[in-house]
């Protein structure tokens, strides 16, 4: 009996970070190579270039002599997240609002119109964020630090984004009265205006109101768990 051909890396590290992201794996559980080979029907070399990619985006952790998970969580890692990411993140937006040009302001326009176009919850019993949503989600804050052409700095934000992906997947959290659209909005056109300080303003605050939401979902979490 023939058997079946092997994935590539790209193939295995797209569903490996799907399902961590996606929460197939729980936060600090151990990605261990036998069980990973067998469920991506990969390589070990092919796991884990698949996991020491996704430790680089802040999403597996891993430990000398132990090997990989799936990072962990916590109300103290989040506030720091946060606090790093709007550093980063404010920086680069101004950066993009000094230097960027009009194909840079029409790629933000255009992302931007993406993510209002696309529907934000996915279509089931327990409201939850849409994929197709998320990623536009995602492309629009890329967009927006673009122009910074400072590539370093766009992979340490990337790096940040990706961590508060997994926070907010993990979550899996919904306010339906907050004004998710008004904040987009809110930062879009302080950015078209090259306002940076009220476009740092309005990023801060839209993070800041997320890592609230994330935060009181973690207290309740935990105190659901030692009920």
């Amino acid at each position: 009996m023939a058997s079946r051909p092997r994935a590539s890396t790209e193939e295995v590290y797209a569903r490996v970070r799907a399902d961590v992201l996606g929460g197939v794996y729980a936060p600090g559980e151990r990605l261990k190579s036998t069980p990973l080979c067998e469920a991506y029907g990969a390589s070990v070399s092919v796991i884990r270039e698949a996991l020491s990619r996704l430790t680089e985006q802040g999403l597996v952790e891993s430990e000398p002599r132990i090997g990989f998970r799936v990072r962990q969580v916590s109300v103290d890692d989040l506030r720091q997240l946060t606090s790093a990411r709007i550093d980063i993140e404010s920086l680069a937006l101004r950066y993009s609002i000094e230097r960027g040009d009009m194909t840079w302001e029409s790629e933000v326009v255009a992302a931007h119109h993406r993510m209002e176009r696309t529907p934000m919850l996915a279509e089931q019993a327990t409201p939850c964020i849409s994929d197709e949503w998320a990623a536009a989600h995602a492309c629009f804050h890329g967009a927006l630090l673009d122009g910074a052409g400072n590539s370093w700095l766009l992979g340490m934000a990337a790096t940040l984004r990706n961590a508060g992906e997994f926070y907010r997947r993990w979550s899996q959290v919904h306010e339906p009265d907050r004004d998710v659209t008004g904040e987009h909005r809110e930062i879009l056109e302080a950015t078209l205006a090259r306002d940076a300080d009220r476009a740092a303003r309005a990023l801060a605050r839209h993070y800041q109101h997320t890592a609230d939401i994330l935060e009181r979902a973690l207290t309740e979490r935990a105190a659901a768990q030692h009920s």
